[in-house]
């Protein structure tokens, strides 16, 4: 086996356990919160209660920002970045969209959904945003699109750690309530809040990368206005068919923009080639360079060098001339 077709058992791992990340995070996610809920129900300890609340809100959203990060996708923003724009996002997007809202309902009366759904996207996109002003040398709508979901997730965590609380007191303290409101709202997540800041995170990253042009500025408000009449028509209704019709085009438009960034990226390297690393993916051979000939015999170095000619070529050199200067 030469050196060009050389293949690291240990990437090949390590592409699959980022691709696939996020079945474990879900599975494991998922018995734990079953256990609390069963020593819940067993001993009827209230002190299990914060740990089931969070556990049930947080499972889906985790899992979720794993799977888009475990995308073919090149990311320029490390694990860490990801973790902190979901803690700082989600705190900040709560506490703005929350005065805001508050502001907005003494002046009124009331909270229409439209104006919910133009404030709480714009509460989520101020830490991306954040991240985008510090990171001036490497933009891509990618960082954006990984973000950008992971402020949503942070979001909706703690908006269902909320929630539940509440629907927890105003029930009595009927577990049943609790579990299925956490259900709930942790599998819509990935369609709603994450899959909204994804989306307008991506667009404002990308307009970014086209040093704010007209159109690019444009295409980012249309996304903007889109994902909040998307949020006002969710707030709208409580009919199950029409979440389950909004989540469809929500992850719909999500996993679209995954896509055609995926496609973006393909250029980078050509065919074969990682879009996460810049390098040839795992099984696939490095492309080897042409076998080289000296164009002069006496010399050595990249200088005098050439490739191969085509066959039938001469490649005796013609002979010199007689004179005096031999």
């Amino acid at each position: 086996m030469t050196a060009a077709t050389v293949v690291r058992p240990t990437s090949r791992w390590m592409v699959l356990l980022r691709r696939w990340s996020w079945l474990p995070v879900l599975a494991v996610g998922a018995v734990l919160y079953e256990l609390v809920r069963l020593t819940l129900e067993d001993t009827g300890d209230p002190l299990f209660v914060p740990t089931l609340i969070l556990l049930g809100a947080a499972v889906v959203p985790v899992a979720f920002v794993a799977f888009i990060s475990g995308r073919n996708l090149f990311f320029g923003v490390g694990g860490w970045a990801v973790g902190l724009t979901a803690l700082l996002g989600g705190v900040v997007g709560v506490l703005v969209a929350g005065a805001l809202e508050y502001q907005t309902a003494r002046s009124l009366g009331d909270v229409p959904a439209p104006v919910v759904g133009l404030v709480e996207e714009f509460a989520k996109l101020l830490v991306p945003a954040a991240v985008l002003l510090l990171l001036r040398r490497t933009r891509r709508p990618a960082d954006g699109l990984l973000l950008g979901v992971a402020c949503g997730a942070g979001f909706a965590v703690l908006e269902t750690m909320g929630y539940a609380l509440v629907a927890l007191v105003g029930s009595g303290g009927n577990l049943s309530v609790v579990n299925d409101l956490l259900l709930d709202r942790g599998l819509l997540s990935p369609a709603a809040h994450m899959a909204w800041t994804g989306l307008a995170a991506a667009a404002l990253w990308r307009a970014a990368t086209a040093h704010w042009r007209a159109r690019a500025v444009v295409r980012f408000l249309v996304v903007y206005l889109l994902v909040a009449a998307l949020h006002a028509a969710w707030d709208s209704t409580v009919s199950p068919w029409a979440h389950a019709g909004l989540a469809v085009v929500s992850l719909g438009l999500l996993l679209w923009t995954t896509h055609r960034l995926v496609t973006a990226d393909r250029p980078r390297g050509g065919p074969g080639w990682s879009r996460t690393t810049d390098r040839p993916l795992v099984g696939q051979p490095t492309p080897a360079r042409p076998a080289m000939t000296p164009v002069f015999p006496h010399t050595d170095g990249p200088s005098g060098w050439r490739p191969p000619p085509p066959a039938g070529h001469d490649r005796t050199p013609p002979p010199r001339p007689a004179g005096p200067w031999r």
